[in-house]
């Protein structure tokens, strides 16, 4: 890059850091609500929008789309990679891996118009509006197509992030939707809450897409203006979508107000509607396993509408739900748990909490059958290589530059020059078996075998053409969700066909120390992030780790009480958490 190309980023990205709105950015909007709260906040950031074209996002991507929150590496920050629980399935450079071609996830990013640009006939400044225009993957992008955004029931196509494409179960729409991950649900809401303000004046010129409204106010479809008022709620401002706004404003001169002041949505499009729901009853359990509750309930009602239902664990927020019937996955085994839910309206009113209920999982030791893919659910036969995606027991595979019509015992999967991964499986993963067979012809290889994107083992296949070998990687102890992948091919004009892959479960160690106290943790709840811990023998502790309640590693620490009887924990918010002490566990609270 240029040295003077390398001066003007560097000055948008200071002047990102200290951006914000000037003063009396929105004093012309103080005090109005509804349509006139609308109004002029589009006649606001419509003053000073400069359109810096289609190209020009390209140079806005180096300061609006870089991951400096999750990872914090510098990469694109794409919604349909981003993976906020633990290492992304693949990363892109900036300039480097703009698009280009594409064939599978991960090839390149390109520009993702989060309003398609089919409904504006590809007009400027909608198409170049770097508000509403991100960086994404191009194969993702490609599935999400010209769809609204919503709540998918059964999916046809799921991103390695958990993104996904299928039939809408958002009520009052039943056509195909995308939807995105949790974390970036509230992102999407008030990039589309900007589009129908900065550009009201021109939706009667739109197509609607099944998202748009044809009139200045309220400028959405009724189902669409109730999901993500839903989703602007549940999925609150995050420093990242900050940043972005304030890089956006330097870029292009003008700011999304809903990122600046997110109460604004309800202010506009909420209702005047200040009754709660009723509670919701007869909240009840199935059959628990070592890792997941099953719960259902009776509706609540209301005077307008019940759109969703939070579920509270152990009396803190776990999830969102649209239907009367969740199960609760991720827990600890031999675990007892309490829960409960709170119904929300249209308006965001919140009922009173429904009965409490506990249930204990299952005791569990590492081991046991967890999954089986035997690849009879493939796409039908076909001797071309391309992406193919299939659903089994509800974890959906992907399988890139790949064959559909070679056997092992029975329908396989071939690769070439591609990869094979899986869904978040949960139960955690102890041990992976696959059978690899040589087709066609070529010499003896391997594939690398990754558990949430690390490198775990080494698959390999025999250079004698359709000779069976089956291997089996041990004692990988990996706790929580895992996305099981098989990669990189070392002789990539070799073509190997895989079946029979299954793996067995992993959880963390049974036995709870509350039963017969080895050591005490206090406070608990813990406050000002130390956690003191006492107990005979402390100093011989070789590593504490400090697990989620869903099973993630986020802390671990080696000989801990070497120095002092405590653990600093580092950056935990708020929630319950498992403290492993070399081989036993209990639970503290965070405050």
């Amino acid at each position: 890059m240029k040295k003077t190309s390398i001066i003007f980023i560097l000055s948008l990205f200071f002047g990102m850091i200290s951006a914000q709105p000037p003063a009396g950015y929105y004093t012309s909007a103080t005090g109005l609500t509804g349509q006139a709260l609308k109004t002029q906040l589009s006649q606001i950031i419509t003053a000073g929008h400069s359109d810096q074209g289609y190209t020009g996002l390209w140079t806005g991507y180096l300061t609006t789309d870089r991951d400096y929150h999750y990872e914090n590496d510098a990469t694109i920050l794409d919604i349909y990679s981003e993976n906020p629980l633990g290492p992304d399935p693949y990363t892109f450079t900036p300039i480097t891996d703009q698009c280009g071609n594409y064939s599978n996830e991960g090839d390149c990013y390109n520009r993702e118009h989060i309003v398609p640009q089919s409904l504006f006939s590809e007009a400027s400044p909608m198409k170049n509006d770097i508000h509403t225009v991100r960086a994404t993957d191009g194969k993702v992008n490609g599935m999400r197509s010209n769809y609204p955004f919503g709540m998918v029931g059964t999916s046809t196509f799921t991103s390695l992030n958990g993104s996904k494409l299928g039939t809408s179960i958002s009520p009052g729409y039943f056509g195909t939707v995308f939807e995105p991950i949790n974390e970036f649900k509230g992102d999407v809401a008030r990039m589309i809450f900007y589009f129908v303000t900065r550009y009201e004046g021109q939706l009667s010129t739109f197509s609607s897409g099944d998202m748009l409204g044809s009139s200045p106010y309220p400028g959405l479809q009724s189902w669409q203006q109730q999901q993500l008022l839903l989703w602007n709620a549940q999925d609150p401002v995050s420093a990242a979508e900050i940043t972005r706004n304030n890089a956006s404003y330097t870029f292009q001169g003008n700011r999304n107000p809903f990122i600046d002041n997110p109460q604004w949505a309800n202010e506009i499009w909420g209702t005047a509607d200040s009754t709660p729901p009723t509670a919701a009853t007869n909240l009840s359990t199935g059959t628990a396993t070592t890792s997941s509750v099953p719960l259902t309930w009776t509706a609540a009602t209301d005077n307008i509408a019940v759109v969703a239902y939070d579920i509270y664990v152990n009396a803190v927020y776990h999830s969102t739900v649209t239907g009367t019937s969740a199960t609760i996955t991720g827990l600890a085994p031999a675990t007892t748990y309490s829960f409960y839910v709170v119904a929300k309206d249209l308006a965001g009113n919140s009922s009173p909490a429904s009965n409490t209920i506990t249930a204990t999982t299952l005791a569990g030791t590492p081991g046991g059958s967890c999954g089986t893919e035997n690849f009879e659910n493939i796409p039908a036969n076909s001797n071309t290589y391309a992406t193919r995606t299939w659903t089994t027991n509800s974890i959906t595979w992907t399988a890139t530059d790949a064959r559909t019509d070679q056997g092992v015992n029975g329908r396989a999967i071939t690769i070439r020059n591609g990869s094979l991964t899986s869904s978040a499986v949960s139960g955690g993963v102890k041990s992976i078996t696959v059978t690899t067979q040589l087709k066609f012809g070529g010499t003896a290889g391997s594939f690398n075998l990754r558990v949430n994107g690390t490198v775990v083992g080494t698959i390999p296949y025999s250079g004698i053409p359709d000779t069976s070998i089956t291997t089996t990687v041990d004692n990988l102890n990996i706790t929580g969700p895992a996305v099981i992948s098989l990669t990189d091919n070392s002789l990539t004009t070799n073509r190997v066909a895989f079946d029979d892959l299954t793996w067995t479960c992993y959880t963390l160690g049974t036995q709870d120390v509350s039963a017969n106290r080895p050591f005490t943790v206090y406070p608990n709840p813990v406050i000002n992030g130390a956690l003191y811990v006492s107990g005979n023998d402390l100093k011989t502790i070789a590593k504490a780790e400090i697990y989620t309640m869903e099973g993630r590693l986020i802390q671990t620490v080696e000989h801990p009480f070497k120095a002092s009887d405590k653990i600093q924990l580092q950056n935990i918010s708020k929630g319950m958490y498992i403290l492993k002490l070399d081989h036993k566990t209990t639970k503290f609270l965070v405050k």
